[in-house]
């Protein structure tokens, strides 16, 4: 965090400084002082005005305290985690002594919003400064040991989506030194999580988000003027533009901030992309902009029920918490669709996946693989692959790679020699061990090959079950605006019809994937759910004038 450049610590002009301690309070201090600890549930931005501070990962059972920082007169200390709730993992202390200035959370925030030059500053450093301790000895503060299980690789995975400050230990690497088995915890323990020292065994998400601090946490009762449900693309969009023009904001997802679009291993046709974007990246620079304007992001945070009232919506979530909002916008876009073979939920993140992101490439790296699906996705992942050292089969069910995929695709695709296509031709069998070893080829083709991983791209069905009072299709996809067709006495108490985006429930709307006649496309998601916060701001100023 010091001396790393000046992204890191970076140079203030005495007008930024000047501007940048009017958010602060002044305090005096003397060597010693802890200025905040790991595991702070809350902590202040420091400004150092006088004297020094030293940020350190303090010592774990395995390890002794580790300086990370020393940071003098004119600079700050706090990283990513001011903006997004985390606890603080690391430990602030004064060495030198001297005077701070504390800027909370809230003038944090205010600042951001009202000095631009100071917050892309601040949301430079901030980033820059998670970058670095994601690569260094602070990234031991959280240890996640697993195996190619399913049930470690959705923790591994919600760790590099959040982009926590962690390290992966995977116990089959053949490299790995087998000491690791003697610290209290065996194989039937994993995936085991060490937070801050403290060992959890058959850890989830959910736990390690607990001990985070990154848990929705309903003991303030805060009530929102808008709950998203859902962190895709058309989410995120609709939390930052709720969140920039005055919205009180929070952004629920089940897993982690991305949805389908985060396993995408490139976006092509992406406006303002022309070399492309992965969906890792997209989502890491949407979840900033979040954070920038105050959003209040909670994963994994499943939504298991909606309650719609007259004045503020209740959503109930998976562990009996309650969210209140006086709007809500389902982007919970669509669940992933299985092949009907024997032993695929076995298979399940044990060889198949439904995501080809730079994780699952690196694991595949330099093997047959099997990509199973028409469509863009399904290009996508296949040319990632190759790239990446993997000898390719694309299975397409259809007679014509042509038929759901775009030209451009279709084209790189039949131009790239490590890519087999295999029209006309379907997945029939699996076989391996406790992993994927092999797949029964149908159709056009008649084989039993080798294959290390099954990536499966056919389609997926709306996330649409815990809404049982929104007005869906026969496919269960949500109907929006002109499309509801049953109007009830909720809209003459109302005193209008529904707005565009919004469902057959006043004040609740649905935007990307989830809604019926969406494009299904990346950009077609991010402008729905922008869109529709423009007629949440209608739908709330009626609910006032009929309050």
């Amino acid at each position: 965090m010091g001396g790393a450049g000046e992204k890191i610590t970076p140079e203030l002009t005495d007008a930024q400084w000047s501007r940048l301690r009017r958010y602060g309070v002044p305090q005096d201090v003397a060597e010693g002082d802890v200025l905040f600890a790991a595991g702070d549930r809350s902590y202040d931005l420091i400004l150092v005005e006088t004297g020094e501070v030293e940020v350190v990962r303090e010592a774990l059972w395995w390890t002794e305290e580790t300086q990370l920082a020393r940071l003098g007169p004119r600079t700050f200390v706090g990283e990513l985690g001011l903006l997004n709730g985390q606890r603080a993992f690391l430990t602030a202390r004064v060495i030198e002594p001297g005077r701070v200035l504390r800027i909370d959370h809230d003038a944090l925030q205010r600042m951001m919003a009202e000095d631009d030059e100071l917050c892309d500053l601040m949301l430079r450093t901030l980033w820059a400064r998670r970058e670095l301790l994601r690569h260094g000895p602070a990234a031991w503060t959280l240890k996640l040991v697993g195996s190619q299980s399913q049930e470690s690789q959705a923790l591994r995975r919600y760790a590099e989506r959040l982009e926590l400050v962690h390290t992966w230990i995977d116990v089959d690497d053949p490299e790995l030194s087998h000491d690791i088995w003697s610290h209290g915890y065996t194989r039937d323990d994993l995936p085991v999580a060490i937070v801050q020292g403290e060992i959890v065994r058959n850890a989830t998400p959910g736990q390690v988000a607990e001990m985070l601090g990154l848990a929705y946490a309903s003991e303030d009762d805060t009530e929102f003027d808008l709950a998203v449900v859902g962190a895709g693309p058309a989410g995120l969009a609709a939390a930052i533009y709720g969140a920039s023009e005055g919205l009180r904001t929070v952004l629920l997802d089940a897993v982690a901030p991305g949805g389908q679009s985060a396993t995408t291993s490139r976006i092509e046709n992406y406006l303002g992309f022309p070399f492309g974007v992965s969906g890792d990246a997209l989502t890491s620079q949407a979840s900033l902009q979040a954070f920038k304007f105050g959003v209040r992001i909670a994963a994994p945070c499943p939504v298991v029920k909606l309650d719609a009232e007259a004045g503020v919506h209740r959503l109930l979530l998976a562990d009996g918490a309650i969210v209140r909002a006086r709007a809500v916008v389902v982007t919970t876009g669509v669940a992933y669709r299985g092949l009907p073979i024997a032993r695929w939920d076995e298979f399940e993140g044990a060889g198949i996946h439904h995501a080809a992101t730079a994780l699952e490439v690196r694991q595949a790296s330099g093997s047959d693989v099997v990509v199973v699906g028409g469509a863009n996705s399904a290009g996508q992942a296949a040319l990632a692959l190759a790239q990446g050292g993997c000898r390719v089969r694309l299975v397409v069910r259809s007679g014509e790679l042509g038929d759901r995929m775009s030209s451009y695709l279709v084209d790189r695709i039949r131009e790239d020699p490590r890519i087999d296509v295999h029209t006309g031709t379907q997945v029939s069998a699996l076989d391996g061990d406790e992993t994927l070893a092999r797949v029964t080829l149908t159709g056009a083709v008649d084989e039993t090959v080798d294959c290390r991983a099954l990536f499966c791209f056919i389609g997926a069905v709306p996330a649409t079950d815990w809404l049982a009072d929104l007005e869906r299709d026969d496919d269960g996809f949500v109907r929006t605006g002109a499309d509801v067709l049953a109007l009830g006495d909720a809209w003459r108490t109302a005193g209008r019809m529904p707005l565009p985006f919004e469902t057959s429930v006043p004040r609740v709307f649905a935007a990307g994937d989830v809604r019926r006649g969406s494009m299904k496309r990346v950009a077609a998601a991010v402008g729905e759910g922008s869109s529709a916060v423009a007629s949440v701001h209608r739908a709330l100023a009626t609910a006032e004038v009929y309050a």
